[in-house]
């Protein structure tokens, strides 16, 4: 592996509590510098399930990563220090290569009793998109890349403000150069308004999207997968403060995977209830989701809906299609016998609808690095299909556009190399005064165009129509 083209200062790791107004939520603290370049919020948005106790704030890295077009580049302060074509070197190795020696600069403070709870303290974070999966396996260029916002984009962050919501406490983690932010007046940062111009249009009619599922069940008939995952894309156009749009979707959307990313021009908006690939003292967990139902507010008919999932042998086949997937993915770097898959078929209820998910575990292999395990595994099964290549190959053929950071990841890397992933499903991407939103779903031989559709629908109920009130 080349050494790194920058060499960390050594500096001091510290973890200094914070004092903030009881049930202040990570949010208002972070509207001072949701407008700043590479600020980064990983939220868990109110929600109530378990992988929901810590929210992370962070910003002003001291190196940064980003791939587009084949091209790596690798930027201290904002000045180039290395450009790397993805054929040279992978852009997950070249984050790693940076990621280690920022590791090996540090030293721990003696004070530091917080460091093994907490889930980040200092490191590697931001996103993939779905498209770097190019960068990793040969697949069709059919539909031109119309967005600006980068294929990845990775921080080294030394300053992160991290929000245990369980026990109320607050902890700013930096290194000894970050001097301490008065956070308390951060909280009288001003809002600012947000608004969408005109409606959603999608990228296809629903007869247009019954053509494609038609093309998609000629290829499972033919043989050529079990399963395709297909979407379609809404877009409609903003004005004001994507932030604002951010924060009027958390408060309808409570789901442990939200993030709020600003890259430049570009912002994105996550809200997704989906892990994907966690890797937390050598123990791996991957919890995919496959089966989806819409939630009610009648209890009786809410919990029917639950149970015609649950039921359902047609989403059970969907799941542990992509169960055998992802087994097979994260394998490649796992100790031989150690997968697991401890839950199956198990239901998770989220605002707008239902989801069956599984949990399948493993330990992480010797000499795998947990963004090689991520690299093997990228991008997800659950959003692709069976077998991932062809799906991919049928997704690009038939999707009318890229879908950017759609079915991507954000992602963390700790310095003790804990990683923690999700799937970009339920998430948007702002820029150049266009808003875009996907939604999709796993298709099999006996799906219905008509209930794949509306499946569609019901996956971002909580989300187009909430934006269109939030400016009215």
């Amino acid at each position: 592996m080349p050494q790194p083209l920058f060499s960390f200062p050594t500096e001091t790791l510290h973890i200094t509590p914070v004092t903030l107004p009881a049930n202040t939520p990570l949010q208002a603290v972070f509207q001072q510098i949701a407008g700043d370049n590479w600020s980064l919020l990983y939220d868990s948005g109110t929600s109530t399930q378990s992988n929901s106790r810590y929210d992370i704030a962070l910003w002003s890295p001291v190196l940064t990563i980003t791939t587009k077009a084949g091209t790596t580049e690798v930027r201290a302060r904002g000045d180039i220090l290395e450009t790397i074509t993805c054929k040279n070197e992978s852009p997950l190795d070249t984050a790693k290569r940076y990621f280690t020696a920022f590791q090996h600069s540090l030293t721990l403070d003696a004070n530091c009793q917080h460091y093994n709870q907490l889930p980040l303290v200092l490191g590697l974070a931001g996103f993939c998109s779905y498209d770097l999966g190019r960068d990793y396996e040969t697949l069709p260029a059919l539909n031109r890349d119309e967005y600006q916002c980068p294929e990845m984009a990775l921080g080294i962050y030394n300053r992160a403000l991290i929000h245990d919501v369980q026990e109320d406490c607050w902890y700013f983690c930096h290194t000894s150069d970050v001097a301490i932010p008065d956070f308390n007046h951060w909280l009288a940062s001003p809002s600012a308004p947000f608004s969408i111009k005109g409606g959603w249009q999608s990228n296809m009619s629903e007869a247009q999207y019954s053509d494609a599922l038609a093309a998609v069940h000629d290829y499972l008939v033919a043989g050529d997968c079990y399963q395709v995952n297909f979407a379609q894309r809404f877009t409609t156009g903003y004005e004001g403060c994507l932030w604002a749009a951010y924060r009027t979707l958390t408060q309808a959307n409570s789901v442990p995977f939200s993030a709020f990313m600003r890259i430049a021009d570009s912002a994105v908006l996550s809200l997704s209830p989906e892990r994907f690939i966690q890797c937390r003292n050598g123990v791996v967990e991957t919890k995919p989701i496959k089966g989806t139902r819409p939630r009610f507010t009648n209890p009786t008919e809410d919990a029917a809906s639950a149970e015609s999932l649950l039921s359902a042998e047609k989403d059970r086949a969907e799941n542990l299609m992509i169960v055998d997937l992802l087994r097979n993915d994260i394998s490649k770097h796992s100790v031989p016998g150690s997968l697991q898959v401890p839950e199956l078929f198990k239901l998770e209820s989220y605002p707008a609808v239902h989801h069956m998910v599984t949990r399948i575990t493993s330990q992480l292999a010797p000499g795998s690095h947990p963004l090689d395990l991520l690299a093997g595994c990228f991008p997800g099964g659950s959003i692709t299909g069976a077998p991932k290549i062809r799906a991919m190959e049928i997704i690009e053929e038939l999707e009318p556009n890229r879908r950017g950071i759609y079915c991507g990841s954000f992602l963390y890397l700790g310095l003790k190399n804990d990683l923690d992933s999700s799937i970009c499903i339920r998430t948007l991407l702002g820029e150049q005064n266009q808003l875009f939103c996907w939604a999709g779903g796993g298709i099999v031989l006996d799906s219905d165009a008509a209930e794949e559709y509306q499946e569609t629908l019901d996956k971002v109920a909580r989300i187009l129509p909430v934006l269109e009130v939030c400016c009215e």
